[in-house]
Formats: C-alpha cells, structure tokens, sequence
C-alpha cells in the first residue's frame, strides 16, 4: 500500500513540475527548433542565447522588483507588527470588528482593488511611481500579516511581559525588546510571503505603473512577449531567471514557514 501511495506521489509532482521543467527546456532550446515535430523533450543542444538576451534587456525591471519587493516588506511589517501586538495584548475596543474587517479585506479581488488605487493616485500624482507600487502591494499583505502576528503574540504568556513591566518597561520597550525577538518565526513568515506577493505582482504594475519607464520583471516580461513573440527561448529565459530568487528564498526560510504559520493555532 506504501508503494503504491509514493508511486502516485511521484506521478502527482511530476505532473506539476513538468510546467517548470517545459520552461528550463524551452530556455536552452534554439530558435530555429521551437517548431520541431516531435518537440525536444531534452536540450540535446542547448544554447544560452536566451539568458543573454534576458540578463542584457531585463536586468533593470529585476532590480526594480527586489526594490519593490523589499519596500513592501518592510512597510508591511512597520504597520502589521504594532498592529498585531495592540490586538493581541492591549485589546482595543472593538478588536472583534477589526479582525473580521481584516478578514474581509482578504476577499476584495485585486483588480477591484487596482482600480480603486488608480483613482486614488491620480489626485496624488503617485500613478507610475515605484513608492505607488509598493503602497498597493502591502495592501496584500498587511491583512494577512495582521492576523498572523496577533494569532502568535497572542500565545506569549502574559507572566513574560508582566515581568518586563516589573522592571520598569514601557509597552514599547516590551514590544521592541521581549515581543519582536520572540516573534521570529512568523516574522520571517510575513516577510517572505509579502516579498513574494509584491515580486509576483501584475494587476498591481499593470495598471498602475504601464506608461513608466521603471517597471518591474512581471510587466517586463508582459512587454517582451508582446514585442518578440518569436524568441519563446529568451523569454522563457526571463522566466527562469525571475523564478529563482522565490524559490531560494522558499528553501532557505521552509522550517520557519512551518513554524510560523502554525503559529497560535496550539495553545497550553
């Protein structure tokens, strides 16, 4: 019974990264074999063609994303922290409407979303700006982080701050020095899901930042398919290339993932 539960996981994954295999394979494959019939499952004679072109023409909207994506991560993380942590241990009035109100603010489609910023930012001028982009896409992840920080700080024992208070801390001084350092994990949870948010962003770059000359890689590519239709190496090139800094990050932070994730679902 195992083999035959590992034989269908192996089938089950190979079947949803063949879509990542397809794009390395077309990424090495020469132009003049796109169309070959059958295809080339394997690049028996790859060419590097295509990374060249992806590196030469692609590198500013790559360096564009990484700051959008860092600037999205830490205003998320300035806004959500103090925010979690007042839901959590201060328990404002009216905490019970503010996690359901952040619970719905999940659900708003974000071509909705997109559209009401477009109205927005054309009376403040911010329409074509990277400071727009990274606005809009903490929009994303400040709900989420919110009610992930509040689930975990929520599970700190009260005795912890109590004895911080007893020694003459401040709500802030226990906040910076004994909440944020116990908080790592779901820290770092936040902070990668909120880079990966604004790093795979098009609603968001295309219809608040089309007309400007600073973009970043998923409008990159967007343009590149539409002016070279023909060279699928390159642009699936483009697409290896921008794929790697979310995977690296994935493998790098998987066990604080876990554990942060999880975080405030057990209590003792």
């Amino acid at each position: 019974m195992r083999a035959w539960r590992t034989v269908v996981g192996v089938v089950l994954v190979g079947v949803m990264l063949f879509p990542v295999y397809w794009m390395f394979n077309v990424s090495l494959t020469k132009t003049s074999d796109m169309r070959a019939d059958p295809p080339h499952w394997f690049p028996w004679d790859p060419t590097f063609e295509g990374y060249a072109a992806a590196f030469s023409q692609q590198l500013p909207a790559l360096a564009t994303s990484l700051f959008i994506g860092l600037g999205t991560v830490a205003l998320t993380l300035a806004v959500s922290l103090p925010a979690g942590f007042a839901l959590a241990k201060l328990r404002p009035r009216g905490g019970r409407t503010i996690d359901f109100l952040l619970l719905v603010a999940q659900m708003i489609p974000g071509v909705v979303m997109a559209m009401g910023f477009y109205a927005i930012y054309i009376r403040l001028g911010l329409l074509n700006t990277v400071p727009g982009l990274i606005v809009a896409d903490s929009t994303l992840a400040v709900p989420f982080a919110v009610l992930l920080f509040r689930a975990f700080m929520a599970g700190i024992p009260a005795e912890v701050m109590a004895a911080a208070q007893i020694d003459g801390a401040s709500t802030w001084r226990t906040f910076v020095s004994i909440v944020l350092p116990l908080s790592r994990n779901s820290v770092i949870t936040v902070s990668l899901f909120a880079f990966l948010w604004a790093w795979s962003d098009f609603i968001f770059a295309s219809t608040l930042n089309r007309n400007s000359d600073v973009i970043p890689i998923t409008l990159g590519i967007f343009r590149y398919i539409g002016n070279n239709t023909t060279q699928w190496n390159s642009i699936m090139a483009t697409a290896v290339i921008a794929s790697l800094p979310a995977a690296f990050l994935l493998v790098l932070a998987q066990r604080y993932i876990a554990a942060g994730v999880t975080a405030g679902a057990v209590k003792d």
